[in-house]
């Protein structure tokens, strides 16, 4: 076995035990209920909350995307990464303390009762459920196939693909099922302090075996000098795209259930404040080392083409840094993968349980059993999960690619009901349905691709979104207008 394969089984195996540790010792003290169990009381202070939301939203893609995107790309994809995270903290920002107090006062746990709260009917309620579990649902298979893959890769086969996202997943269920969203947000804390610490012993590593930053930087801009442009290797950023890229990032993450439900959490408005601000400073620290190294790829293995692109970090690691940092860093690929999927699986059980169980099944279920079904919950999902990572479907996979924009088009019905706005049911309805066929009928090629004007798809679906909502609005206010006019005659 390899130096790199053994300090990665070494460090793995501690890490997994730190995980169960911290993940169970609090459950003597569990409270059985559903806001100790799906929200840790509400109280999440302003330390433990940065570093579960940081945790959650930085999957491997982190590791392994951005590294793949600096080789593809170049520095551009750094200040479109780090303005979006920028942007999207401030829409965590102004709309999560307001989404805080809405369900601390009304006792609300899923972003569905949220709608559901603020929106007549059961159709937008249905629909939000709907949408941010189908454009949810995907992760719960690519966490584990990333970390099946990752461990048969790094030990030769000795750990098969199965063993190895087998592994993963049971201990993520062993620590949800018993310690909830407390034991989420523990682990969230060390698995964001180890990806953070081992990225910048990845990054100090490579700079150093290839001279210094300065060093590696003037011999890429003589080989490569594109790659330092705005725009990118082959012109990939496009004012069009540039600004598509910034509107994506706030738009989509607040409307991942995993992310939203961390306004739930939060002990005071300070805390998400505090949070906000810290997030963005981190996340560009951190987005900066595996651009760079992406692109220093370049000047030792200048061929890499399609997907081989996404290998640059392991393979850097593996020619710059010492052979037990290349498998503790692997370690910390792993958390990120742990740190998404273990948010997920709560987030989905809290709303099978909450929307659909207790809504249209059981509606007298008590806190203690609505606990017991969040719990099977989360064992059933990480089951499906690890099945899909099994056998994926090349279409299922095809979808976690555009579950950034199906989820981004929920923002403007939303947040607009959040700040006051009483969309009509089918106003809010034929919004974001039509939103989703705009994206399907692009995806699908029903409908030309001229018509993103060199966009994301996700613009004209938000145009058909906001179009629909402004003109429902005008028809309210006309209709108001009108009874007012009759009122006073």
């Amino acid at each position: 076995m390899t130096i790199t394969a053994l300090s990665a089984l070494i460090g793995l195996t501690l890490y997994l035990l730190a995980l169960l540790w911290l993940g169970t010792r609090g459950m003597a003290a569990q409270k059985v209920n559903t806001d100790a169990y799906f929200l840790a009381d509400r109280r999440l202070q302003t330390g433990v909350l940065f570093f579960t939301l940081i945790a959650t939203n930085l999957s491997a893609f982190f590791f392994l995307g951005f590294a793949g995107a600096g080789y593809r790309i170049g520095i551009a994809y750094f200040p479109m990464m780090a303005l979006g995270t920028g942007v999207a903290a401030l829409s965590f920002g102004s709309m999560g303390c307001r989404v805080r107090r809405i369900t601390r006062e009304h006792n609300l746990i899923t972003p569905s009762e949220l709608i559901g709260h603020l929106l007549p009917g059961e159709g937008p309620r249905l629909l939000v459920f709907l949408v941010m579990v189908f454009f949810t649902l995907p992760y719960l298979a690519l966490q584990p196939l990333g970390a099946g893959y990752l461990l048969e890769s790094l030990t030769g086969g000795a750990v098969p693909f199965a063993v190895g996202a087998g592994l993963l997943t049971v201990v993520i269920v062993l620590y949800v099922v018993v310690g909830g969203m407390r034991a989420v947000a523990s682990t969230d804390v060390l698995q964001g302090v180890l990806m953070f610490l081992l990225m910048l012993l990845a990054f100090a590593a490579v700079a150093h075996g290839l001279g210094g930053v300065p060093q590696a930087n003037r011999a890429l801009l003589a080989q490569q000098p594109t790659l330092f442009s705005g725009a990118g290797l082959q012109g990939f950023f496009t004012p069009q795209m540039f600004a598509s890229y910034l509107l994506l990032w706030p738009l989509c993450l607040p409307m991942f259930p995993q992310m939203m439900m961390r306004f739930f959490a939060a002990g005071d408005d300070r805390s998400l404040k505090q949070s906000m601000v810290l997030y963005p400073v981190v996340a560009g620290v951190m987005f900066i080392c595996p651009v760079l190294i992406g692109m220093w790829g370049h000047l030792a293995f200048p061929d890499l083409a399609g997907r081989a692109a996404d290998q640059v970090m392991p393979l850097m690691l593996e020619r710059f840094s010492p052979q037990w940092l290349t498998g503790l860093v692997i370690v910390g690929a792993l958390a990120s993968f742990m740190s998404t999927l273990d948010s997920q699986l709560l987030a989905l059980s809290s709303m099978v349980t909450r929307d659909l169980y207790c809504r249209y099944w059981r509606p007298q279920a008590s806190l203690g059993e609505q606990v017991r079904v969040g719990q099977l919950a989360v064992v059933a999902l990480a089951v499906a999960g690890f099945a899909i990572a099994l056998r994926p479907p090349d279409a299922f996979l095809s979808l976690a690619t555009h579950a950034f924009s199906g989820l981004a088009v929920l923002f403007p019905m939303l947040v607009g009901a959040i700040y006051g706005l009483r969309w009509s049911v089918t106003g809010a309805i034929v919004s974001v349905v039509g939103a989703e066929a705009v994206l399907l009928g692009l995806a699908m090629g029903w409908i030309p691709e001229s018509i993103q004007a060199g966009c994301l798809p996700l613009i004209p679906a938000l145009a058909v979104a906001c179009g629909v909502l402004a003109f429902d609005l005008v028809i309210g206010l006309w209709r108001q207008g009108g009874a007012a006019g009759r009122w006073s005659s």
